[in-house]
Formats: structure tokens, sequence, C-alpha cells
């Protein structure tokens, strides 16, 4: 039996995940994903919804149709509204709103723009939550949501407790180069890690806002050594000093509050406006399980982007799980593409009857190895055999 602490931890992560936007930004990088999946004008993709960034960074690829699918409304409420303001609005509207994360005239562009646009639920959902857009408050959108909550949190004990590490920050991102880069976080990286960051990072609370269950908890304390804390610094230490941060969206979003034009998600350049306008009927919202969406659907899918719930499944719901991977297996086409993340350093909890049906694909160009979040143990990609 699970032990009080256990108990409390999976109530809350329930309580969270049932009652709040959780993630305002796609946390997984696109730009490995694409070179990984290689979709291409025949691509039928099912995926987990998230934020929503990283469905429209896959519709520049010309997939004929992608399925997005999120048992939380509020997910797909906010690629919802991007899609309305993609529909809609120009260029500089649309970086407004999810570049800057905020618009002083969101009340009248919802009113008049935006809001029919919208499913049902969706529209409900921003009725009350329109605020989150319109620079009040915390200033950005990007500090709402549950992981805002965190990014929030964390900006605000820099600012008025730690202003000399901000600055640090603020610096090493933007280095000019990784020689540069290297050299400012060996100075920064004991103030980031005291004892005093390394309980806060293992609080479920904590763990619970940026949308890591007990179970992905639980993995990286039995298989990493050094445990949670330990997998977090050293993740960060490989982010700061090989990968360049200039370009990193992720991480400078959470810095500042917001993007640049320079530094942004592909859905927010101007560039691809137009592109991605003309492909936005492709793009399909379900508000279910995935095993569920694929009760329903029955047309042969040739990707499948699972993201990281399978470790929650492998923990909780064992036969969840086996029927998840059926159902992949009886909808793909011949060839089709599985990609998915966990916690762990390597992802073991395949059910047997799976990994006899697919063949784990190489990453030749060491893709996991390449992403911008960096926040991952381990990447899947699998292809269904023949």
């Amino acid at each position: 039996m699970p032990s009080l602490t256990h108990r409390v931890y999976d109530a809350w992560f329930r309580h969270v995940h049932n009652s709040r936007l959780i993630y305002n930004a796609c946390w997984e990088d696109p730009r490995a994903d694409r070179a990984l999946l290689k979709l291409d004008h025949h691509s039928h993709l099912a995926m987990i919804t998230s934020a929503g960034c990283n469905a429209l960074d896959y519709l520049l690829d010309d997939p004929a149709r992608i399925d997005c699918i999120d048992l939380n409304p509020r997910q797909n409420a906010l690629l919802d509204l991007k899609m309305a303001a993609l529909a809609s609005l120009p260029p500089r509207d649309m970086f407004a709103l999810f570049g800057r994360g905020r618009h002083a005239q969101i009340g009248s562009l919802y009113r008049h723009e935006l809001r029919h646009r919208l499913q049902p639920p969706s529209a409900a959902f921003w009725d009350r939550h329109l605020h989150w857009l319109d620079g009040s408050g915390r200033g950005s959108f990007y500090f709402h949501g549950a992981a805002g909550d965190v990014a929030w949190l964390v900006r605000s004990v820099l600012l008025r407790l730690r202003p000399g590490l901000r600055r640090s920050l603020l610096a090493l991102f933007e280095s000019p180069d990784l020689a540069i880069q290297r050299s400012l976080y060996a100075a920064i990286e004991p103030q980031l890690f005291g004892m005093g960051m390394r309980a806060l990072i293992r609080q479920p609370a904590m763990l619970t806002l940026l949308g890591v269950p007990r179970a992905q908890r639980d993995l990286i304390a039995q298989q990493y050594p050094g445990g949670v804390s330990r997998f977090i610094q050293d993740k960060l230490r490989w982010l700061m000093t090989e990968i360049p941060i200039r370009e990193n969206y992720f991480w400078q979003l959470y810095l500042h509050g917001n993007y640049t034009e320079s530094c942004c998600p592909n859905y927010l350049r101007a560039e691809n406006a137009e592109y991605l306008r003309d492909r936005l009927d492709r793009v399909h919202l379900h508000t279910k399980s995935f095993s569920d969406y694929l009760h329903t659907h029955a047309q042969s899918i040739s990707h499948f982007v699972l993201l990281d719930h399978q470790d929650w499944l492998c923990a909780n719901d064992q036969s969840g799980l086996e029927l998840e991977w059926r159902l992949i297996l009886e909808r793909s086409r011949p060839g089709a593409r599985v990609l998915l993340r966990s916690a762990a350093p390597e992802v073991r909890f395949l059910p047997e009857f799976a990994l006899r049906a697919i063949e784990s694909q190489p990453d030749h160009a060491g893709w996991h190895q390449r992403d911008r979040v960096g926040t991952y143990g381990s990447m899947l990609l699998a292809q269904v055999a023949a």
C-alpha cells in the first residue's frame, strides 16, 4: 500500500491536472522531433496536445492530418486559441499575444476576431481567463498556469532575493559562444544548486506544477545515480555548456517571460504565418485519452508522438499501457513511427508484444543530446515492423 506521502503526492497531482492549465508552452524540442519523424504530405500524425506549439511546428512539414489528443481540456483550449489567432490576426498581433505574452487590445480582439472561431469549451475557458493575456498582474501569459506559477516564483525570488545571480543568468543567456557560456555557467552553478535549491526541486508540490507525477520522480530516483536533484543538476549543466543558449527559446522564455522575434517557436515567425494559415484545417482537437481516441478513430496513422505519458501508465495502469500499445499497433500503417520520451535513462517498460512488433531506430545525429529542452532521461524512436 502506498505511503501517506505518496498518497498525498498523487492526490495533489490529480487535483492540479483536473483543474488547471499545466503547460503554457511545449517542453519538447520540435527541431529534434521533425528530424526524427520525417513527416511529409502523406503523413497522418496522432499526438498529445500539450500547449500546441509543436503541433503547429509539425504543420510546417505539410502533413495531411494532425490529431491532437489531451485529457486536459485546457490544453486543447490553448491550441484552439492559437489557431484562431493564426487564422485571423496579422503576425504582429500574433506575436504580441504569444511572443510577448500580452496584448493591450486583447479584449477587443477576442470579442471581434477570436471567440467565434473557438470550440464552445475553449470559449468558456478563455471567457474566464482572458486577463492572462492583457499584461496585467504578472505581466505575461507565460507566468500563468501551473508551469507558469513555478516560473513566476523562481523569477520573483531571483529579482528580490538574488539580484546578483539574476544578472549573472542574464549575461549567461546572452553568451556569444560556447566557450564564454561554459565559463559563466561554471561560476553560476554553485549558486544555483545550494542545499535549499536541492531540497526545493525534490518537493512534490513543485514537481506537480511542472507536470511531473510521482511515477516519473520515482523512475529518476531509482535509476539515476544521485536521484532527482543530481539528475536536474547534470541535465542543466549539459544544456548550459554544450548547447548554444542564445537560440534556446525554451529556457529564454522562463527567464524573461517572453520570446524575442529572433528566438521563438516557428509558429510565431511572420514568414510562416500564411503557410500555417492555409493548413490549419488539418489540425483536429480531441479531449479524451489516447486510447479512447484510437478506439474511435478508424483511419490508419503514420506517426505517433506520445510525449512522456507512458511513464505514468507504466506505474499506475499497466493494463492501460498494454491496451494503448495494442491500439497503436492496430491503427498503424506499415512502417509507422512512434516517438516517446521518458524520465528514465532507458525505456524498459514496453509490453513484450510491443517490443516484438517494433524496431528501435538509431539516433545517428544524437538528437536526444541536442534537444534544447534537455530535461528527459531518454527518447525512443521506434518503427512498426511491416
